[in-house]
C-alpha cells in the first residue's frame, strides 16, 4: 500500500478532532516518547540473500532412490558372548512348537543381525513381525514400501518433490525436506536480519529449497523468428544494393548517411527509407547463408551474452553465441525480454549446427539465470524427463562479476571476454540505428551484421581473415561485389 493510499484510508476512518489527537500521538512516536507503540520493521534493508530469479543446475531424479540398508546397531555374536559371561550358560536358539509360524530362513534381526534361528513370529497369523531372542528387538519380516505418486525426487536428499505452483507454460516442483543439504546450507547463510524476517512468515523471500521446472511446451521447437522479404522486388541495379550493404552494414553508417553518399559520391538518388527497405529485403538471404555455412559446429566451447538495443525508445536485447576458437557467430536473436524462452531460442539455433553424436557443449556466460533455465530445458529426453549428467547436451559455465571470486570464473573469464569484445563491435556497426522502429527491422540489421562478421570482416586475431572462409568469395576485389555474391549463395 502506498503512503498516499494509507493516509487516504486513515483519514476516511476518523473525524477532524480524532485526527488532531492522532497527529499529537504521531509526533510523540517520531520523537521516541512512546515506548508502548512499536513500528513495523523496514523490509528494504541490505539482504544479500534476498530471493532472485535463479535456477538449480542439477536435474531431479526421475525414480525414487533405493533405500540404504539398515545397519544393525549391535552385534548378535557380541551379545551372545556377553550373555555367556553374565549367566555362565549358552543362549540357545528358539525352540519351536509343532504348528507354530516359522520366519523365513533369510530373515534377520534389524537391531543386532541375528539369524532366523533366534527369531520368533510376534504377531500371530499376520506373520509380518519377528522378535529377537537375543536383543528382544522387533523387526519386520518384509519391509513394505508404499509406491510413491511423485514425478521427481530431490537429487540432494532423495525426498519426493511436490507441485508448488502451476503456470500456463510451466509447473514448479519443490523439495519439502527441512533437512535437505541445500535448505540447510542456504538457511545457515542467512544473516541475523534475514533470519528474523524469515521467522515472521516471510521465509518465501529467500530461495532456500531445491526447485525444478517442468515445461508444458516442447523446448526443442523454440527458435528465433527469421526475417521476411525478397530481393526480387528491388528494381534498381544490384550493384546499388551492394553499395548500400557496404556502407550501412560493413562501415556502420546510418541510412540517411548512406543515401547521402550514394547521391553525392556515386550519383545514385535513393531515399533513406529505400535503404531501410533494402536492408529488410536482403536479410532473409543473409539468414539462409549464415545458417547454412555455420552448420557442422565442431567447437567444444561457446560464449553467450546479450546486449542492449533500443526499439522506439524502449530497451530490447540482442542475443549472441559465438565459438571461442573460430570466433564465428552460431546463434543470434532480438527480443523484448530476457526470459528463458529468449535464451532457449538462441541456444537451440546453436545446437542445430552441431552433430547429433557430438559430446556435451560448454556454454559460457554471465550469471543470467535464463541461460540456466535454457540449459535445463535442452537437457531433457523426448518424454520431457531430465537426462543424466553423462548424457547432457550442454554444460553450463558461469562467469560472475568483474573479479575472479571462484575457480570457474577465473578459468572461463578469457572466453567470456571474447563475446564482450564482440558486443562492442556489434554496437559500433548498429550505433546509428539504435532507434529501430520494430523488432523485425532490428533482427534484419542484426542478421546482416552476423553475415558480415562471419564471412566478410577481417579479424586481426585470425590473421586478418574472416572466421569462416568461403571459396566462392575469393578473387572478388570490392566489398559490394562480395556482398552480392554472398547473398546469391542463399540458393
Amino acid at each position: 500500500m502506498s503512503n498516499l493510499s494509507l493516509v487516504t484510508w486513515f483519514c476516511s476512518m476518523v473525524t477532524l478532532k480524532e485526527l488532531e489527537e492522532a497527529v499529537a500521538i504521531f509526533l510523540d512516536v517520531l520523537e521516541g516518547k512512546r515506548d508502548d507503540i512499536v513500528l513495523k520493521k523496514e523490509f528494504r534493508q541490505n539482504h544479500p540473500n534476498y530471493r532472485k530469479f535463479s535456477v538449480d543446475d542439477r536435474p531431479p531424479l526421475v525414480a525414487p532412490p533405493e533405500p540404504s540398508p539398515r545397519e544393525p546397531q549391535e552385534d548378535w555374536c557380541e551379545l551372545l558372548s556377553r550373555y555367556h559371561r553374565d549367566t555362565g550358560r549358552e543362549l540357545r536358539p528358539v525352540v519351536r512348537r509343532k504348528g507354530c509360524h516359522v520366519p523365513p530362513a533369510d530373515c534377520s534381526c534389524e537391531n543386532c543381525g541375528a539369524p532366523s534361528e533366534y527369531l520368533s513370529v510376534n504377531d500371530g497369523r499376520k506373520c509380518s513381525q519377528v522378535r529377537c531372542k537375543i536383543c528382544q528387538g522387533l523387526s519386520p519380516i518384509l519391509r513394505a514400501r508404499r509406491q510413491s505418486q511423485a514425478k521427481y525426487w530431490c537429487p540432494h536428499c532423495g525426498w519426493a518433490l511436490y507441485r508448488w505452483k502451476r503456470e500456463k507454460e510451466k509447473t514448479y516442483y519443490k523439495c519439502p525436506n527441512d533437512q535437505c543439504p541445500v535448505y540447510v546450507s542456504k538457511s545457515v547463510a542467512l544473516n541475523d536480519s534475514e533470519k528474523e524476517l524469515a521467522a515472521t512468515g516471510m521465509g518465501s523471500q529467500f530461495k532456500r529449497r531445491y526447485q525444478w521446472r517442468e515445461y508444458h511446451y516442447d523446448p526443442a521447437e523454440i527458435r528465433p523468428t527469421p526475417p521476411e522479404g525478397s530481393l526480387l522486388t528491388i528494381r534498381k541495379s544490384l550493384n546499388t544494393l551492394g553499395l548500400v550493404l557496404a556502407y550501412c552494414v560493413s562501415y556502420g553508417l546510418s541510412a540517411r548517411m548512406t543515401a547521402r553518399i550514394l547521391r553525392e559520391v556515386h550519383g545514385i538518388s535513393i531515399s533513406h527509407q529505400t535503404v531501410l527497405n533494402w536492408i529488410d529485403k536482403a536479410a532473409p538471404n543473409a539468414w539462409a547463408v549464415a545458417n547454412r555455412f555455420t552448420s557442422g559446429l565442431n567447437e567444444d566451447r561457446v560464449a553467450a551474452d546479450e546486449t542492449y538495443i533500443k526499439i522506439r525508445g524502449v530497451w530490447h536485447y540482442a542475443w549472441f553465441i559465438i565459438g571461442v576458437t573460430s570466433k564465428a557467430v552460431f546463434g543470434w536473436n532480438v527480443t523484448d525480454n530476457r526470459s528463458e524462452k529468449s535464451a532457449l531460442a538462441v541456444v537451440n539455433q546453436t545446437l542445430d549446427k552441431r552433430p547429433e553424436d557430438a559430446p556435451a557443449l560448454e556454454l559460457i556466460g554471465d550469471g543470467n539465470p535464463s541461460y540456466d533455465a535454457a540449459v535445463n530445458a535442452v537437457n531433457v529426453d523426448t518424454d520431457g524427463k531430465p537426462l543424466p549428467l553423462e548424457k547432457r547436451k550442454l554444460i553450463r559455465r558461469t562467469v560472475i562479476g568483474l573479479k575472479n571470486t571462484d575457480e570457474e570464473s577465473a578459468f572461463y573469464r578469457r572466453f567470456k571476454q571474447l563475446i564482450e569484445r564482440f558486443n562492442r563491435t556489434y554496437r559500433f556497426h548498429t550505433r546509428n540505428r539504435y532507434g529501430f522502429n520494430t523488432i523485425p527491422s532490428a533482427q534484419a540489421i542484426t542478421t546482416l551484421f552476423v553475415a558480415y562478421y562471419n564471412f566478410l570482416r577481417p579479424h586481426q586475431s585470425l590473421g586478418n581473415k574472416p572466421p569462416i572462409i568461403l571459396d566462392e568469395l575469393k578473387g572478388i576485389a570490392t566489398i559490394q561485389g562480395r556482398w552480392l555474391k554472398l547473398l546469391s549463395l542463399a540458393g
